[in-house]
Order: structure tokens, then C-alpha cells, then sequence
């Protein structure tokens, strides 16, 4: 039985011990410009600048590091609380990937990021929001002289022009297959971001990302569902 225990614990400090070295790499070829982006998916419910005010959820200056649920002046729910610890770039890619898996009992309500790159762009852009932000490192480079490019995921979205812009806008409030099960013209489309702008406090999305939402949801997600996830 011994034996047994010993083996689970070797085994279990193994997987850590790779999944740490694995969100080191993401973050060491991490986008903070592109974070800044995918943050606007939190704009509505959290400030980032210094002495930001607190909205729905907290301020995040300084996050990356800072003590879970310690932030002055605002009431986190007893499971946070509960939590303790500190942001390490662990907890906040378990936590951004799946916020209510990851802290049971927590008031959070986003869906959470399911890209792992995303997450690690998103970590690096909070990482910069701080009077002393950690080193992250570099990534490695390619023949060429560039990072690794990022492997895009949309999940049971197929992937397409406008399917970035697509899964960042209707990911921050529901998963991807709900657009995927649906089916209508591109006008239909166009009123229903207008119903999401005025009925769910969906933040406006104009010009030409709204262009190419439309012109990606018209395509592949029309009345005719080409693209109807089977599984």
C-alpha cells in the first residue's frame, strides 16, 4: 500500500511539475498586446489601471502575485476567501480557464478562456499592470527569427476568417457551441448582437470585427446548419 501511495505522489509531482513547465513556455512566448485584447472580454466587470475603481469584480492592478481576495473595499465570496494563497500564474491559468471549476462556491461568472495561449497572453498583459512585474523569460525562437506561431482553437467553431473574432466575442458570456447550434441568415445574426448589446449588457461591437462576425456566422452558421456540432 506504501508502494502505491509513493508511486501516486510521484506520479501526481510529475504531472505538476510538467504542467508548470508547460504554462513557463506559453508565457515566455506570450502576447501582452494581444492579452490587452482578449481583457476586453473582462472590461465589464473589472478596471486594470492603477486605482482603478471596483466594478462588479475587484480592480486588478498588481494581480499577478497578489494575495487572493485581499483587495480593499471589496466583499469576495466566502469561497474565494476560503481560497487563500497567492495569484501565482498557475492559479490564474486554472482560474481564467474554468473560474467556477477551479474555486468552488465563487460568485464569478464568466465562462472562463478555453485557449490555453489566450490565458497566457491575458496573464502577461496583467503581469505588465504592476509597479513590479515578474520575468517571465523569452521564447525560444525559430530558423526564421520569430516565436512559435500560436495554434488556434475554437473549439466545435471551424476555423475560417472572422472565426477569432467570433469565438473572443461570444466566449466571454456563453461556449462556443451555443453559436454553433444555431442557424439564421446574416441579417437574423446582426439583430441578435443587437439584442445581446441591449438585453444582456454585451459590450458594442462595431466596424469592421461586426463585419467579419457576420460575414463568418453567415457563412458557416446559416439556416441551412452546415456546421451543426454532432457530438
Amino acid at each position: 500500500m506504501r508502494v502505491v501511495a509513493a508511486l501516486l505522489c510521484c506520479a501526481c509531482a510529475a504531472a505538476a511539475s510538467a504542467g508548470a513547465a508547460e504554462l513557463g513556455a506559453r508565457l515566455a512566448g506570450a502576447d501582452s498586446s494581444r492579452g490587452e485584447k482578449v481583457f476586453r472580454k473582462c472590461v465589464a466587470c473589472h478596471t486594470v489601471e492603477k486605482g482603478g475603481r471596483k466594478k462588479i469584480g475587484p480592480n486588478l492592478w498588481g494581480i499577478v502575485g497578489a494575495a487572493v481576495g485581499a483587495r480593499e473595499g471589496f466583499r469576495y465570496s466566502r469561497a474565494l476567501l476560503a481560497f487563500g494563497g497567492s495569484w501565482t500564474p498557475e492559479r490564474l491559468d486554472a482560474y481564467l480557464a474554468k473560474p467556477r471549476g477551479f474555486v468552488k462556491g465563487g460568485s464569478m461568472s464568466f465562462v472562463g478562456l478555453k485557449r490555453e495561449q489566450d490565458r497566457a497572453d491575458v496573464i502577461a498583459f496583467l503581469n505588465g499592470m504592476s509597479d513590479s512585474p515578474a520575468d517571465f523569460g523569452k521564447a525560444e525562437e525559430t530558423a526564421a527569427g520569430l516565436p512559435p506561431p500560436v495554434q488556434e482553437d475554437y473549439g466545435v467553431m471551424v476555423a475560417g476568417p472572422g472565426a477569432s473574432e467570433t469565438f473572443d466575442a461570444c466566449t466571454s458570456c456563453h461556449s462556443e457551441r451555443i453559436v454553433a447550434q444555431q442557424g439564421l441568415t446574416r441579417e437574423q445574426w446582426d439583430e441578435l448582437l443587437d439584442w445581446m448589446v441591449e438585453e444582456q449588457e454585451m459590450e458594442p461591437i462595431e466596424g469592421d470585427a461586426r463585419t467579419a462576425i457576420l460575414d463568418y456566422l453567415g457563412a458557416h452558421y446559416g439556416p441551412d446548419r452546415p456546421n451543426f456540432p454532432r457530438d
